[in-house]
């Protein structure tokens, strides 16, 4: 048994509120003997144990005798609860000093401190949720943008595990009508009964595939580096795009040694906005260290934008292969001395063709995939997708007996993908990026 299934029979507690001050603050104990400890440090009319699930309760938070807090308890028998566990909610006055002792309490009182993700992960164990829900947790908690908020609504609904039922349903039936050629090859599989599914679930699995990118740069956000000569406008544009100064701008080449980062959302996409040093040669050691930590930044960012000034002689930046790049041509409103049909003009100071730069930022970053279906959120779900796929598109070409097996594989992943058939590792590696109390 591993430490992330290990004591799950345990009773845990852990505050389910965010750090610091608020109007109201939560420690949530989930477990066998969580009524039981709730009884322990809540003075009401009612003890929490002999209250009926979805009551709500109204008393006192006590602590060897003294009086920690007015507040509610809330009652959630199993296996009608968040966790499938018999629940209680400890509400109070959100203060960090409160609800460090009221959590003590319940400590004292028998349960220990949950881990990062247990509740979720009690959650998935006792059926109440497939994996892919429970990642969907993670990611509606970390939202930062609507868009990361929908996808992870939709994904919490069950839809993702939806669309991945419907692909493994193709696949079982066309497993299933090989198994039994394989008892009599006399019968024969007719076309309609293996060719087309297979295709059908082929292109399923492709099109989840092309959501993974859009899903986890909405659910992740991404970073978009701004790279160019020494006063090609990288400051100005990200001055520009924010829509307030940020980033020190001057007629000096080489203001910017260093990177410089913002934050904004564009199409629903929380983004990360790098200014980097100007890339030229440089005998100036600190300078020097400021655009190979451009090159650098570029080669982890999600995109690149590359600025050369359009009231100049065009110098090409020579960049790394590889790197996605949406190219520019600064200062527009200046006059331009060359033209390139593949760059976009645009201007800080007027706003040219700023509304078209955050129309083909939204459409490298989110791709052409539908607003309003589940997509794939996370690079484990995106591999297990791909893998699948694979198997997949060998079966399509194999002899019968083969590609039985290729299916077999294919429907073992996606299971893994849902939870169904789910290793320790991958527990781990899921829950482990969960909060405590969560």
């Amino acid at each position: 048994m591993s430490s992330r299934t290990a004591g799950l029979s345990d009773t845990i507690s852990a505050i389910a509120t965010a750090p610091g001050s608020a109007g109201v603050g939560i420690v949530r104990i989930s477990g066998p003997q969580a009524l039981q400890v709730a009884d322990a440090v809540f003075v009401g009319r009612r003890k929490p144990s002999s209250a009926a699930g979805g009551r709500f309760l109204y008393g006192q938070f006590v602590a060897g005798g003294e009086v920690l807090d007015d507040g509610l308890c809330l009652v959630f028998r199993g296996p009608h609860s968040y966790t499938g566990e018999d629940v209680a909610e400890l509400q109070s006055h959100g203060s960090p000093a409160v609800l460090a002792a009221l959590l003590a309490s319940t400590l004292v009182a028998g349960a220990r401190l949950a881990r990062a993700g247990e509740f979720t992960l009690r959650a998935y164990l006792a059926g109440r949720l497939d994996l892919t829900q429970a990642e969907a947790v993670m990611n509606l908690v970390q939202a930062h943008t609507d868009t990361g908020r929908r996808q992870a609504t939709l994904g919490l609904s069950g839809a993702l595990g939806e669309r991945i039922a419907g692909i493994a349903a193709d696949l079982t039936r066309t497993l299933a009508a090989l198994v039994a050629m394989l008892d009599y090859p006399e019968e024969g599989v007719p076309e309609e009964e293996r060719i087309q599914p297979l295709e059908r679930a082929h292109h399923n699995l492709q099109a989840l595939l092309a959501t993974a990118r859009a899903g986890m740069v909405a659910s992740r956000g991404a970073r978009l580096a701004l790279l160019g000569k020494p006063n090609a406008g990288k400051s100005s544009l990200l001055n520009a795009l924010l829509g307030y100064e940020r980033s020190i701008v001057t007629p000096i080449a080489g203001t910017t040694r260093d990177y410089l980062e913002a934050q904004l959302e564009l199409a629903g996409v929380p983004i990360t906005l790098v200014d980097t040093a100007g890339l030229r040669d440089t005998s100036d050691h600190i300078e020097a260290q400021g655009v190979k930590q451009a090159l650098h930044l570029a080669q982890n960012a999600d995109l690149v934008l590359t600025l050369e000034d359009g009231h100049l002689p065009r110098e090409p930046l020579d960049l790394p292969a590889g790197i996605p790049t949406l190219r520019l041509q600064t200062k527009s409103d200046l006059g331009t001395v060359w033209h390139d049909p593949e760059v976009l003009p645009v201007s800080a100071a007027t706003g040219e063709g700023l509304p078209q730069l955050r129309e083909r930022i939204a459409a490298v970053l989110l791709g052409n995939v539908a607003r309003g279906e589940a997509w794939l959120t996370t690079e484990r779900q995106a591999d297990a997708v791909r893998r699948a796929s694979t198997h997949v598109s060998a079966a399509l070409s194999l002899p019968d007996d083969l590609a039985a097996f290729e299916l077999e594989q294919a429907l073992h992943i996606l299971s893994e993908l849902t939870g169904r058939d789910v290793k320790e590792d991958v527990l781990d590696a899921v829950f482990s990026n969960f909060c405590v109390g969560k």
